[in-house]
């Protein structure tokens, strides 16, 4: 198959994707209320558990789903992934109790992994001069669905209803089901047979290698980061603005700012780091994003933290493509997909602590020491990359 015909159906179902998450779940705590019964004294309870336990199970199902992808092949976990969001999708709009949201949220979390699949049939397909950029494309269009979702789920919640805003979004993970089956080839893959046989176990391969074990850590500490911000932006908007009667379309503008940045600037990491190296993009990524995470701790002014929130954009849309690049490069074909289950399940283990401690920290001590303790992690991230950057371009190059 074409690689840059796979390429394009491929950026097209990541946005399809991130845009179906983002117009429902963002909108669950309304969902709790209005339609489910949860009273407002225990919705923060059933909301937190919600999110947290697809964090929870997804990240120990992610590697799980990656050997198969290596034995069974990509195409079929694309199937699989797609068709068991589509259906999780379609019970959370029958859903009747807050109880029977948490079921639904937690097989959503056994049937994540669409995105990694997404990732290992772009690493499998693309020339390899032209990782960086597929990446950096995949990250652009997955953050354009995570701008365009939220406006969305609005408009129909308006519209048509929560509850058929979920069958709609069922309906678009079952046409990314449908172009898997029927426009999507599975790559070749006898020669990785071949190299499968005389394996003896992967994942001990993967894990023992020092690159990715300090990929890993990177990658865990950046969605912590990542995830410990976003619960708070709102909050902390609507604090610098004095509790203004605009502070949430205000909070929307600035997240839209951020989002917008990551959409243009994911390529260009990308295409940055095919030509500079990925581990030494990658460092620069951090360092960038981790400084103007600092200054966000500064202003006291809601039009400059609108400004460095751009920025930090600009910085941190660099930061999932360039690594996913990086496990590409530092990895066997017959490997990658355990390879990105892995890595995935260190993005939520990371994206299930950040909010409650983002959370804890918000409560006892203030909002801007969340962003100072933010940029600080991403600063101590660059300096440990840039210690072994020269190793992952050794091993990239052999």
């Amino acid at each position: 198959m074409n690689w840059k015909l796979l390429l394009s159906i491929l950026v097209v179902c990541a946005c399809l994707m991130s845009s179906s998450y983002t117009m429902l779940i963002p909108f669950l705590p309304v969902y709790l209320i209005n339609e489910l019964n949860a009273s407002s004294d225990n919705v923060s309870m059933w909301s937190g558990a919600c999110f947290a336990v697809t964090f929870a199970i997804s990240a120990f199902a992610a590697p799980l789903w990656g050997k198969l992808s290596d034995r069974i092949g990509k195409k079929p976990m694309v199937i699989r992934a797609a068709f068991l969001l589509s259906v999780s999708y379609f019970i959370g709009g029958i859903v009747k109790t807050p109880e029977q949201m948490f079921l639904m949220r937690a097989f959503q979390g056994f049937a994540a992994g669409l995105w990694p699949a997404l990732l290992v049939l772009t690493s499998a397909y693309v020339p390899k001069n032209r990782l960086g950029i597929s990446m950096g494309l995949m990250q652009s269009s997955m953050i354009l669905g995570q701008v365009a979702g939220p406006l969305l789920g609005g408009l129909l919640s308006n519209l048509v209803g929560m509850r058929n805003s979920f069958f709609i979004g069922s309906s678009v993970l079952m046409f990314i089901t449908l172009c898997a089956v029927f426009i999507i080839k599975e790559p070749d893959t006898k020669e990785e047979k071949t190299k499968k046989a005389k394996e003896d176990s992967a994942i001990k391969e993967i894990l023992s290698n020092k690159n990715i074990l300090s990929l890993l850590i990177v990658v865990f500490l950046c969605n912590f980061v990542l995830l410990q911000i976003q619960p708070i932006v709102a909050l902390y908007v609507d604090k610098l603005t004095n509790h203004a009667d605009n502070a949430v379309l205000i909070t929307g503008l600035i997240l839209s700012l951020g989002g917008l940045a990551g959409a243009i600037a994911s390529p260009l990491w990308g295409r940055f780091g095919q030509r500079a190296g990925f581990a030494k993009s990658l460092v620069l990524a951090l360092t960038f994003a981790g400084s103007f995470m600092l200054v966000q701790a500064v202003p006291d002014d809601v039009k400059y933290f609108a400004l460095t929130q751009f920025l930090v954009g600009l910085g941190f849309s660099g930061i999932f493509p360039l690594a996913n690049s990086i496990l590409v490069t530092n990895t066997r074909d017959n490997n990658r997909g355990q390879a990105f289950g892995i890595l995935f399940s260190s993005q939520m283990l990371g994206g299930a602590l950040g909010p409650v401690i983002g959370g804890v920290m918000v409560t006892l001590i203030s909002f801007k020491s969340v962003y100072i303790i933010s940029g600080i992690i991403l600063l101590f991230c660059a300096v440990f990359l840039n210690k072994r950057k020269q190793k992952f371009e050794k091993y990239s190059q052999n």
